[in-house]
């Protein structure tokens, strides 16, 4: 049997990964026309189907999943290997695959990312949104970004993005004339809610804190949604009062679409750690970025330390 073209094995490693050829063309640079004669030649080559495509979605067959256990650790072997020769460059080129829940998709890693980029042109980040913790190698990424709760201790962590948030409440104006305003959390037992419901399944919780109290309430859902636009339209057209992330609401808050609910009583935590597993030769997009948090941070850190003075 002939050598099998090793773009070929990489190629399905990508579309499996991704479960689309287009989304694999996209991030290839190539179309998904030719990228589908690629996986008939290889189909072709071993005999054997390695994907069910139907218009709606890719699966991998049992032979491709076969096939994708055994490449993994030999593509990981030779990113390994380029990743050396890479790290003896100038400027570190290739791709940084990053996993991270959606608050900081929307408003933590926008301008980090894009700071970063300009600074590493030759390097294309590769953005997931999860708000599960995954196992960051077993699915295909450099590195992850969660909360502190969510850390394996066998990762390293290091902080990214704001040190403390909050979760605060609101509701829309035309609510509060409706329905009032709880003047403690218990009183949220009787008014309505818009919920957030993870990807795991778990629904947010409601636990407010001020002055060492802390109420944990369980208000009755008009809406459940695993989605905050979603959540925060139906919060604007009056249907329940919304308790998010801070930042998901500043700019309702500003406007006054939404108004502050429960101002007092808040919910604060630790901000988000970037994390990644301890390797001896870390893919040199991996090793720029992780600098640049740790710079970023430590920049950050000195502006906040000159203000105090």
């Amino acid at each position: 049997m002939s050598t099998l073209p090793l773009s070929d094995l990489d190629a399905f490693a990508t579309i499996a990964r991704l479960r689309s050829f287009r989304a694999a063309g996209k991030l290839r640079g190539v179309s998904a026309s030719s990228l589908s004669e690629a996986m008939r030649r290889l189909e072709t080559h071993l005999g054997v189907r390695l994907f069910n495509r139907t218009t709606r979605s890719v699966t991998l067959t049992d032979a491709g999943e076969r096939l994708l256990e055994r490449l993994r650790p030999s593509l990981a072997e030779i990113e390994t290997a380029i990743d050396a020769i890479n790290n003896l460059r100038d400027r570190p080129v290739g791709r940084l695959r990053l996993n991270v829940p959606g608050i900081v998709a929307r408003c933590i890693l926008p301008d980090i990312a894009g700071r970063f980029l300009a600074a590493y042109p030759e390097i294309t980040m590769e953005v997931s949104v999860n708000d599960a913790f995954v196992d960051v190698l077993a699915e295909g990424h450099d590195a992850g970004v969660r909360y502190e709760e969510a850390l394996h201790q066998d990762m390293i962590a290091i902080p990214i993005g704001p040190r403390r948030q909050r979760y605060v409440g609101a509701a829309a104006p035309s609510y509060v004339a409706r329905k009032g305003v709880p003047a403690h959390p218990r009183d949220l037992m009787d008014h309505d809610a818009v919920l957030h419901r993870f990807s795991s399944g778990r629904v947010l919780t409601w636990s407010f804190e001020r002055d060492g109290e802390t109420v944990t309430v369980h208000p009755t859902p008009r809406l459940v949604a695993e989605s905050i636009d979603l959540e925060l339209a139906a919060a604007r057209s009056g249907l329940g009062i919304i308790f998010t992330f801070e930042d998901f609401l500043k700019d309702d808050l500003d406007r006054g679409t939404l108004v502050p609910v429960l101002a007092d009583w808040t919910q604060e935590f630790s901000g988000p750690f970037l994390y990644y597993p301890s390797r001896r030769l870390m893919p040199a997009p991996l090793r720029a970025f992780v600098d640049f948090v740790r710079q970023d941070r430590s920049g950050e850190d000195k502006t906040r330390a000159h203000q105090l003075m």
